[in-house]
């Protein structure tokens, strides 16, 4: 099946009706691909409507000490990029939820960037996001990507208004917006005024606009997707897996987080 678009259009459609999206992330082969196979579909039933896929990187440095540890575990089970493209073929069996694929350059660049992105949409990957790769030495994947993966950036609450507008203007599927200054992981309370960053990132796009990092509770993600089109919760969901292992609640446990969270963006005016 062709999925040129498909993610930015899922997205932009929600947008459209005023639903609020649920970005789901797992880290890919943690604790097992098998599991990881029998998560992403768990979660699309669930109510998340994209599911992001950590590739594991020995040095993930957006990433705070939760799903770090999660790259620890996956890299240790046997987990590679060639296998998780291969966990994506499986899961593209039982469901049809956009997929994106959450990288740092480096096992893009050790893989190819060609291959990478060849693979990646013949396994049914919708987009991509690198967050160590600056959008000036994007082009290469940009170019690799084409039509078939959405290369969606990153933008932090301190950038100035040619940084948003560049970024802006490379990005396809959707505008990663980060919450906080720093790396991943739960967080209390957002200082960010995320209305006015909202605000400032519609000024440069159309594309519809996700906020992550630090995002934990239903409540929180209510108050967030109040603001924004999409919100992106991973630590929360990780600290689950990690939790439960192998075991034979897994799945429905991070299911019923998954659940809650989309709860409470319904309860914004979604379905």
């Amino acid at each position: 099946m062709k999925r040129d678009g498909l993610l930015e259009s899922k997205l932009t459609a929600m947008k459209n009706r005023g639903e609020k999206a649920l970005i789901a992330y797992i880290c890919g082969g943690d604790p097992s691909l098998e599991d990881t196979v029998r998560l992403v579909p768990a979660l699309a039933a669930a109510g998340a409507d994209v599911v992001e896929i950590g590739i594991p990187f020995s040095d993930p440095v957006a990433d705070g000490p939760v799903i770090q540890k999660a790259s620890v575990r996956a890299l240790a089970a046997g987990a590679t990029t060639a296998k998780i493209l291969a966990a994506v073929t499986e899961i593209r069996r039982k469901t049809d939820v956009p997929i994106v694929l959450m990288t740092y350059y480096n096992p893009v660049l050790s893989y190819g960037v060609e291959k990478f992105a060849a693979e990646a949409a013949a396994a049914g990957v919708d987009g991509v996001i690198v967050p160590d790769l600056p959008l000036e030495e994007s082009g290469p994947l940009r170019r690799a990507a084409g039509s078939s993966l959405a290369v969606a950036p990153l933008v932090a609450p301190n950038s100035g208004p040619r940084r948003r507008a560049a970024i802006c203007a490379a990005a396809r599927g959707f505008v990663y917006c980060v919450s906080v200054k720093g790396v991943t992981g739960f967080r209390q309370e957002i200082d960010t005024d995320i209305a006015k960053f909202m605000s400032l990132m519609r000024s440069h796009t159309h594309l519809p606009l996700a906020v992550g990092f630090g995002i934990a509770s239903p409540e929180q993600a209510a108050g967030i997707a109040a603001e924004c089109d999409a919100v992106v919760v991973g630590s929360a969901l990780v600290e689950i897996i990690s939790g439960r292992g192998r075991g034979p609640h897994l799945i429905p446990a991070v299911a019923g987080r998954a659940r809650d969270l989309k709860q409470a963006l319904n309860g914004l005016g979604g379905l």
